[in-house]
């Protein structure tokens, strides 16, 4: 009865002791690191994994060690296999941890709260792809580890291995759309075509990437709803990625209007309405006649702005603006619909009306730059080589 005491009690007093170093060297280390961003992430993140391994080990020692007198007894061999079994699991919650603060520690130079983020949002997808990777894989090498510890696994480890192939194919049959999203995950992960944090146009719906994981993406709509998509989606279809190269982005705002519109004094205005708001980024801020069919024409409006959400809130300003302002200072260029009454021959008055003198054309020089995409500026030149080449002639690009 006293040998068992001794045991419990030597248990006892190893935890103790286990518990009460790691606590003191909580302590020091949380007052000497506190300049220390890994050492900091250390005491936060990996406090509790440490003592619950650093206290499994030292009973596992003690029982070891105390019990002696019981050399051959079975309650002795499970007791030692279960805390073999509680050293090893402990060990990869550490491993885990220690994983965990190196990657939180990376992530913290990449800031994503910056408008230039996309280099940080890159960065900070890969590490956590790698994350679920690496706790996966962590995982799995423990449970297969604690299932060597027993007899029975070790002595039909030969057949296992020898039917490993059948298997195999078996397993890889069924789990085919498994696996196919885990690689499209990693795919995905170090391709850089999509990154937490990018805005995409998937399925008809415009959103930005909330989550990405090895067998799906969630993409949060802009009403808030969340469309969850699996990771072969974005390596088999095409999609809309506005953010993968920088933030700011171009959009149009479109209007049918008649042929009395007057288009120069609606470029003004548009013009005047961008440099009033703070949605605009002082970059493109264009109107043009697109198209003028069907007894209307098409004015479209290009602006840009730093990110996706100013830009469609700018959008939704510029329409509201251009159709009050048409509305109330040019209500001859709304939208109409004219009807022509010849006598009873089908002849129409202007038929015998000479045709005035034509207007003059204006020539390239009296263009203003807002009234061009592609030239004007020096950001229309860039984007007129990146769509023609800047060795094209210059009749190629009519």
């Amino acid at each position: 009865m006293q040998s068992y005491l001794a045991t419990i009690v030597a248990a006892l007093a190893a935890a103790a002791i286990a518990l009460f170093a790691v606590e003191v060297a909580h302590r020091v280390i949380r007052r000497v690191g506190r300049r220390s961003l890994l050492l900091t992430e250390l005491t936060d993140h990996a406090h509790r994994s440490i003592q619950v391994a650093a206290t499994v080990l030292a009973v596992q020692f003690a029982v070891r060690f105390s019990t002696g007198y019981a050399v051959g007894d079975q309650w002795r061999q499970v007791l030692l296999h279960l805390l073999v079994l509680g050293v090893i699991a402990s060990v990869a919650w550490l491993v885990a941890s220690l994983l965990v603060v190196a990657e939180d520690t990376a992530l913290v130079r990449f800031r994503v709260d910056v408008p230039d983020n996309r280099h940080a949002r890159r960065v900070r997808t890969q590490v956590v792809m790698l994350r679920r990777l690496t706790i996966a894989v962590i995982v799995v090498l423990t449970v297969g580890v604690m299932l060597m510890t027993f007899p029975a696994v070790r002595g039909i480890g030969a057949g296992v291995l020898t039917s490993a192939g059948v298997f195999g194919v078996v397993g890889a049959l069924a789990a085919q759309s498994l696996l196919g999203n885990v690689f499209a995950g990693l795919q995905l992960a170090f391709s850089d075509a999509v990154r937490l944090g990018d805005v995409v146009v998937v399925e008809g719906e415009w959103g930005r990437v909330e989550e990405l994981t090895l067998s799906y993406v969630v993409v949060q709509i802009w009403d808030d709803r969340r469309l969850i998509l699996p990771t072969s989606y974005f390596t088999s279809k095409p999609f809309q990625n506005w953010t993968r190269t920088e933030a700011a982005v171009l959009g149009t705002a479109e209007f049918d209007v008649d042929w009395a519109v007057p288009v120069q004094a609606m470029r003004e205005e548009l013009r005047r309405l961008a440099e009033g708001t703070e949605l605009w980024d002082g970059r493109v801020c264009v109107l043009q006649v697109t198209d003028a069919t069907g007894g209307t024409v098409t004015v479209r409006a290009l602006v840009s702005a730093a990110d996706a959400g100013s830009l469609w809130d700018l959008r939704c300003l510029v329409r509201e603006h251009l159709v009050a302002w048409i509305r109330d200072h040019r209500p001859t260029a709304m939208p109409r619909m004219r009807t022509e009454i010849g006598d009873v021959e089908s002849n129409l008055p202007w038929q015998w009306v000479r045709p005035r003198r034509p207007v003059r054309r204006p020539t390239d020089a009296d263009v203003p730059d807002d009234a061009r995409v592609f030239g004007g500026s020096d950001d229309g030149d860039a984007r007129s080589e990146a769509f023609v080449g800047p060795d094209e002639p210059a009749q190629a690009r009519r």
